[in-house]
């Protein structure tokens, strides 16, 4: 099975963000019937380790490693760590070009959340990807099918983006189930 670990924002963040994307040239884009492809706001999430394909028979280890990160994160915190959506930019080029939310607030304790967890992960001998860590949400591949442009003009659009502030109270582990419409099923959840 395929798993990544993820932080979800807020019910209100993400509405909130809908209503800005919904102003965006890919959004009309897609109501033109182009596929560029937007996020849906059901799977909309901040990946902070992909693991990738997972046999499932060691689904038990990763979910303790999980646990044992989870729970460190927590010892000495007096609250989950208070985040927004905000800022915005662009990777990729042409056919792979990706639109992305940046994240504002106590970011850095999800960069702390994020080693704890690869760290947990390779002293279990558990899969994760070894690419440097960038939060971001994505809220759109446009590909090559709009003009870039457009696709600049939505970028510059999400960078004055600013969102309202969630408690990231929350860490999934989470199975993707690849196609034409990828979608993602909810395995296990630890407070933070």
């Amino acid at each position: 099975m395929r798993l990544f670990v993820a932080v979800r924002p807020s019910v209100n963040a993400i509405n909130h963000l809908g209503a800005q994307v919904a102003r965006l040239r890919v959004a009309a884009a897609t109501a033109a019937g182009v596929n560029v492809r937007l996020a849906d706001p059901a799977d909309l999430h901040l990946t902070l380790a992909f693991l990738g394909a997972v046999e499932s028979a060691r689904l038990v280890e990763v979910e303790s490693a999980l646990g044992l990160a989870a729970e460190r994160f927590r010892d000495g915190r007096d609250a989950a760590p208070r985040l927004s959506l905000g800022g915005g930019g662009r990777f990729g080029r042409e056919r792979s070009t990706v639109l992305w939310v940046d994240l504002r607030g106590e970011v850095e304790a999800l960069h702390v959340l994020a080693g704890l967890i690869r760290s947990r992960l390779s002293h279990g001998r558990l899969p994760c990807d070894e690419k440097p860590f960038r939060l971001h949400l994505t809220v759109a591949r446009p590909g090559d099918r709009m003009d870039p442009a457009d696709v600049e003009a939505d970028r510059a659009s999400l960078d004055a983006y600013e969102g309202p502030s969630w408690p990231a109270s929350e860490l999934l582990l989470v199975r993707s189930h690849l196609g034409g419409r990828p979608r993602y099923e909810r395995i296990a959840a630890w407070s933070l």
